[in-house]
């Protein structure tokens, strides 16, 4: 007999938010692992050997019915950004969510100095592989960075663009960004902003693959979040080769490494401006962050995460 595996994502199909892709992709592993897995919103009721649940707070209803109805089998909660760097705080449902979970996993080393002691010996680290897609050849005449994310005031949205206003005349750098904007107010803004900043352009939501064409051709990424989990994004910039200039947050210390070069003050618009003229006019510390990105490139790949997740399971399943 298969285990039978069901994996709970609040984000529902078709999304692109990274919860779904991360649920899809664990499916796929799991799969691969010979266990029988589906992915649903929120726990079907049916029986299964082991539940694993993204998001503590989304899906602890989940969790809970789960745990009454099978107490005796596993539950495996993957928290994300929001679970970790603002709902525990705030929400008592949170912290049930990992009484009542068997392992606790987080995306990138970092985010367990974030959560409570009494939880680090359920916690393991498992990174999000991305499978390889090669570095194409960016654009001649202009130097390409994209910032790619829902337009939330978690992701911090404009600050790329604005600090765009603060690059010399003479710069050729144009900023894409790519993600669909979460509200009317951030909507506006982006189409005021595309119109205003010549440099600038908004894309608004585009696929999966049409994304990894932009950031594989891209000199830079930018990812000037206030909170993640550790973004998926980040992954795949990693995995593919771009270099990337990121906000100074745990979410992205813990997938780029503390010695990584390019971090910015959340928020900073002038020292965001500073780090893109840099990589721009200054080929050493361009090349600097190559490297650096080429030395993080083990923790993205596939084999890697399949053989976290076989381990995950089999320390839950006796």
């Amino acid at each position: 007999m298969k285990l039978r595996i069901e994996i709970v994502t609040p984000a529902p199909p078709g999304t692109l938010h990274g919860n779904r892709i991360t649920a899809l992709r664990w499916h796929q592993f799991l799969m691969r692992l010979n266990y029988q897995s589906t992915v649903t919103e929120q726990w079907s009721g049916k029986s299964c050997d082991v539940l694993i649940a993204l998001h503590g707070l989304r899906s602890h209803d989940s969790i809970r019915a789960f745990k009454k109805t099978h107490p005796d089998r596993p539950v495996v909660l993957i928290m994300t950004g929001t679970d970790i760097y603002r709902d525990l705080k705030n929400s008592k449902k949170v912290i049930q969510s990992m009484e009542m979970a068997d392992a606790i996993v987080v995306l990138q080393s970092e985010a367990i100095d974030s959560l409570p002691k009494q939880f680090h010996p359920k916690v393991r680290v498992i990174y999000q592989s991305i499978k390889s897609i090669s570095r194409k050849v960016p654009p001649k005449r202009h130097f390409l960075a994209s910032i790619i994310g829902h337009l939330r005031s978690e992701k911090d949205p404009f600050c790329a663009a604005q600090s765009l206003k603060l690059l010399s005349p003479d710069s050729k750098i144009q900023l894409i960004q790519l993600g669909q904007a979460m509200s009317p107010d951030f909507k506006k803004e982006a189409i005021s902003l595309h119109k205003n900043i010549e440099r600038y352009q908004w894309l608004g939501q585009v696929s999966h693959s049409k994304t990894l064409q932009w950031l594989s051709c891209s000199h830079v990424m930018i990812i000037s979040s206030v909170m993640e989990g550790g973004a998926h994004v980040v992954s795949e910039a990693i995995a593919i080769g771009i270099p990337v200039i990121a906000s100074d947050i745990p979410g992205n210390r813990g997938l780029l490494g503390n010695s990584y070069p390019a971090y910015y003050p959340v928020g900073d618009q002038v020292a965001l401006s500073e780090l893109l003229n840099k990589v721009e006019t200054n080929p050493v510390f361009y090349q600097k962050l190559c490297k650096a990105i080429a030395g993080r490139q083990k923790i993205t790949k596939p084999e890697l995460e399949q053989e976290s997740i076989q381990k995950l399971i089999k320390s839950l399943v006796k």
